[in-house]
């Protein structure tokens, strides 16, 4: 659910930064897109301790200045853009000031209120809701109208073989 977190806290800060707000949306699970091309990454690591999980550790990459070149990318991957593209130049302290604000608030709201609020506003961003997207889960890929991100955080399809709930996967457009 922190990844859900991570994107709006990412989002805003663009956001704030560019006075952009149509410019961004959030890709399931983890990226943000900037006018349809991906302008930030997130990974999430559990770090267990005693078996337990004690800490998430939270990667975020944005490109801020460049963007790497879209040869070689895997067919259905999305371009890469960077945020200098919609607002010139940015600092990285200055954008760190925004995202740290940013999701704090949302962590915030995430602890007080649980994952509704969060997924209400992540679903208000959603790229591609009511689309034809693809999920790659390792497994198979699965095809269908991206209709819902559950309770849980979870991808939800309507496929010609009904709903599918998918837990992880990468998603191509």
């Amino acid at each position: 659910m922190r990844s859900f977190v991570a994107a709006l806290a990412l989002r805003e800060a663009c956001v704030a930064l560019t006075g952009r707000d149509a410019d961004f949306e959030l890709k399931w699970p983890n990226d943000v897109l900037l006018r349809g091309g991906k302008l930030a990454g997130i990974l999430l690591e559990s770090i267990a301790n005693a078996g337990q999980v004690g800490h998430v550790a939270i990667g975020i990459g944005v490109n801020l200045a460049t963007a790497p070149e879209a040869e070689g990318l895997e067919g259905g991957a999305l371009r890469p853009a960077a945020l200098s593209s919609a607002a010139g130049s940015i600092a990285p302290e200055v954008f760190l000031d925004q995202l740290a604000a940013a999701y704090a608030r949302f962590e915030d709201q995430f602890v007080t209120y649980g994952f509704a609020p969060i997924r209400a506003e992540w679903m208000a961003h959603a790229a591609r809701l009511g689309e034809v997207i693809t999920a790659r889960t390792g497994q198979d890929d699965i095809t269908g109208t991206f209709v819902d991100v559950d309770a849980a955080g979870q991808l939800v399809l309507e496929t010609p073989k009904g709903r599918r709930v998918i837990p992880a996967a990468d998603v191509y457009f």
